[in-house]
């Protein structure tokens, strides 16, 4: 529908343009062809812009890809024409030409955004839906969502995980994983550049902020499989984010019970220069402090400072044919804790239920340091060829330091609700202790080069094409120590040490070519491949991919989609790092260099609706997917830390339906409810289980089947809902539901356990959030300086309003018979919060 009121009022201001400039009387004067290309500041093709010159008669609008072609009467010797482009929602451009010597050579204009005009509306040409529409698995977030969803710490990935087929089941981590994957197949770009995470994390108190700061975020693209191959060489997911190119000065300062944030952006007078800068800063004490699992003295900081600067290296009347974007990142997390008290109550196959109770002694210290800086500079070379060079480096510096002593005794629990000791603790036995150190340091150094292209040969054509080599330097010295005591001695089963000294140095080379095909203006056809080759395997592979999407023609509205493709992981650092070595009683790590690529085959189907209910508009996705896996390299997850296996001994498959429907259930409110159904299983090569008779006692093995995978969540529902007053919509209302089944938990000493759910269970939480936005700008008034303010965005959040006992993984204990104990690590209780945004 907005697409259609785009092409009215377009069509209309060529009317209107050819009426107002006046009707000039022919003549015998020559007539000139112009021909020429338009763009936004980002250099994205506009279309349906009204063409025409002042005083003569016609015009043209332009097309898809922003080309025009206009018949001019050229004028008596001497004179000028002034060429008027206009279209809705961005500045009226007018360009002085000299015919016929302008005319040798196509045009190339840009429009800049009329913000006034705007108001703060978003208008979404044609194109830009277009472009959702023609790919797979694809949804398109809006930015102001992400800043204003309820979450705990305003973290950009907390919309994510209210998306069909995407899973965390830890509000205090910024991972996700999607369609049955882990966080370690998930492609993050941000204006084109990859962003990589730290390495050595344990556990989701350790880390900071996501990288994504949500004030200086444009448009932002998910996509959840299927993607075409000028994305990378992941198994799950690709997003995409694409920073903002400022038409004019803003700032916003926010601040929280947690933390807080500044930005501000702006372009230089001459529109040649905008620049865009944010720092975030905060402190998880507030939201720590609530955890059940562990008390003591929290102390985690976390900041960061990111800032984009494009520059227009063109001549004055086309400075945006040549631009240099650079893009500048820290990032420093330091996690410091001392364990002081903790207990936890749970059920066992023995006692229905146990409660432990948790002495400590010692701290724990992570820092990571994280910096980042990317070149990217962009050249048109005409109308339907354009060029970009990419540099980019990265430089991770992690430490980890642990010395913590826990000492910790069993006792049952009273249930009898009549007795005066109901729910207390009734006989205390069964006393032990751990303890573990670590020291261990980690270095990577990534740089990256990179060449891209887009040439639109004719008008149903679109080829990309890209080039990129990287180099990774890796350094890694682990020294970690364990012991646990359960009967004041240690004996040597319970003692784990491990020590190594490991570096990695390698080269990778990629590259991607792709043609999306129109083949009429309801069906598109995209098809290529994309080649990788790593130096450390020799290994090579190639992963062609195709996707099709088709209108119809009786129902516009209506949109099929299907893609088939293969998509490698070629192995990164982490799951090449082997801790199955035993040597001299050490446990040595190791590098496996012979690791292959994980491989996947996607088949994915889907269909979208676009409808109107309660005269506003809504959208209906479906798709249903399945993917086969060879070469997969198992893992465990232990908190957020994924330990792999290093060998590419099983194979596995995915298969699974998502839905989501979004609009405005409330007028003027976006909303969507999110649904994901799921399997994941994966077979061990030379994997076995016990056998056992009616005593218990072992009488062989037997080879397993398929199991399932750490990511199996079977179902997986998200809800993001937006209300606000009936006459007052500046006073809202917002809803955050997660819920997924349980997870496969095992204790690492019982491989026979492992891929059940005899630790299985659900995640489910409510955030609840209000907000008053209050207008502080008076628009018949003069403005006194730039930085006056606009508004204030206050915001009142209920976290956890359930006050679930969600759980992010398991310790495991042993008393002095050697029964492990299952210990639940519990999340976050329901907790408040205080937000203000003051922009400007």
């Amino acid at each position: 529908m907005l697409a259609g009121s785009l092409v009215l009022v377009t069509l209309a201001d060529t009317a209107v343009l050819a009426q107002t400039v006046g009707s000039a009387e022919a003549t015998t004067a020559a007539i000139v062809t112009l021909t020429g290309s338009l763009r936004d500041a980002n250099g994205l093709p506009l279309e349906l812009a009204a063409v025409g010159v002042e005083g003569q008669p016609g015009g043209a609008n332009t097309t898809s890809e922003g080309t025009f072609t206009l018949q001019v009467r050229v004028p008596a010797a001497g004179q000028s024409v002034v060429l008027v482009v206009r279209r809705l929602g961005y500045l009226t451009l007018r360009q002085t030409l000299r015919l016929p010597a302008d005319a040798v050579r196509p045009l190339r204009l840009t429009m800049r955004l009329d913000t006034k005009a705007l108001g703060g509306v978003r208008v979404f040409g044609r194109s830009d839906q277009a472009d959702t529409r023609e790919q797979v698995s694809v949804t398109r977030i809006d930015p102001r969502s992400a800043k204003e969803i309820p979450s705990p710490f305003g973290d950009f990935n907390a919309i994510l995980k209210t998306l069909p087929g995407v899973v965390s089941n830890n509000e205090l981590s910024s991972t996700y994983n999607v369609r049955g994957g882990n966080y370690d197949e998930n492609l993050v770009y941000v204006n084109g550049f990859e962003i990589y995470r730290p390495f050595l994390v344990t556990s989701a108190q350790q880390e900071g902020l996501s990288f994504i700061n949500p004030d200086l975020v444009k448009q932002v693209e998910f996509s959840s499989g299927g993607w075409q191959p000028k994305y990378g060489d992941k198994l799950a997911s690709v997003l995409s984010v694409d920073y903002k190119t400022p038409e004019k000065f803003a700032a916003s300062l926010t601040g929280s019970l947690v933390g807080g944030a500044a930005h501000a952006e702006a372009r230089s007078a001459n529109g040649r220069v905008s620049y865009l800068a944010g720092v975030r800063y905060k402190n998880a004490q507030y939201v720590l402090s609530s955890l059940r699992q562990q008390q003591g003295g929290y102390n985690p900081t976390f900041y960061d400072a990111q800032a984009f600067v494009n520059i227009g290296l063109g001549k004055k009347e086309d400075m945006q044919r040549t631009t240099l974007g650079l893009l500048g990142v820290i990032a420093h997390n330091d996690y410091r804790f001392s364990p002081e008290t903790g207990q936890a109550t749970f059920s066992t196959g023995t006692n229905q239920f146990t409660r432990v109770f948790i002495g400590y002694e010692g701290r724990e210290r992570m820092e990571f340091d994280t910096y980042q800086t990317g070149l990217n500079l962009k050249h048109d070379f005409s109308s339907n060829l354009q060029m970009e060079l990419l540099g980019s480096a990265l430089i991770s510096r992690e430490s980890e330091f642990r010395d913590v002593e826990a000492a910790y005794t069993f006792a049952e629990i009273n249930r009898d609700p009549t007795s005066p000791d109901f729910n207390q603790a009734v006989r205390q036995r069964d006393i032990g202790s751990q303890f573990k150190h670590s020291r261990n340091f980690l270095t990577a150094r990534i740089f990256t080069a990179e060449t891209r292209g887009r040439w639109t040969p004719g008008g149903n054509h679109t080829v990309r094409w890209g080039a990129k080599v990287g180099r990774e330097k890796i350094s890694d010295t682990l020294d970690e120590y364990s012991f646990a005591d359960s009967a004041d001695f240690v004996p040597d089963a319970r003692r784990l040490r491990l020590r190594s000294d490991l570096s990695l140095l390698s080269t990778r080379s990629q590259g991607f070519i792709q043609d999306t095909w129109a083949l009429d203006s309801l069906r598109t056809f995209t098809y290529g491949a994309r080649a990788h080759y790593w130096t450390t395997n020799g290994q090579l592979v190639i992963s062609p991919r195709v996707q099709f999407s088709q209108i119809s023609r009786r129902h516009p509205n209506r949109s099929f989609k299907a893609a088939v493709g293969v998509y490698y992981q070629p192995p990164f650092y982490r799951e090449l790092r082997d801790q199955q070595t035993v040597r001299l009683g050490v446990q040595q790590a190791s590098l496996n260099p012979e690791l292959r690529a994980q491989k996947s085959y996607h088949f994915i189907v889907g269909k979208e609706i676009n409808f109107q209910q309660f005269g506003r508009p809504f959208k209906l996705s479906t798709e249903a997917y399945f993917k086969h896996m060879t070469d997969v390299v198992p893992y465990d997850v232990d908190n957020v830390r994924l330990r792999y296996f290093a060998k590419n001994n099983a194979r596995a498959y995915a298969a699974g339906f998502d839905a989501r429907v979004s609009g405005e259930f409330v007028k003027g409110s976006e909303s969507w409810f999110s649904l994901g159904v799921l399997t994941t299983q994966e077979n061990l090569a030379g994997d076995s289980t016990t056998l056992r008779d009616a005593n218990g006692r072992a009488t062989g093995r037997e080879a397993k089947e398929y199991i399932r995978r750490p990511q199996d969540q079977r179902l997986n529902v998200g809800i993001f809902f937006q209300d606000h007053l009936p006459n007052n919509p500046s006073v809202r209302g917002y809803v955050n539901i997660v819920y997924g089944t349980g997870l496969p938990f095992s204790p690492p000493s019982e491989p026979d356990l492992r891929g059940t759910n005899a630790l299985e269970r659900s995640y489910k939480r409510v955030d609840l959030g209000f907000s008053k936005v209050v207008g502080l700008k008076n628009n018949n008034a003069p403005k006194a300086h730039f930085y006056s303010f606009e508004s204030l965005w206050l915001g009142l959040e209920i976290l956890n309003v359930l006050a679930a006992n969600n759980v992010a993984g398991y310790s495991y204990l042993q008393d002095v018979n050697g029964v492990t104990y299952s210990v639940p690590s519990y999340l976050s209780q329901r907790v408040v919060n205080l937000r203000l945004i003051a922009r400007f």
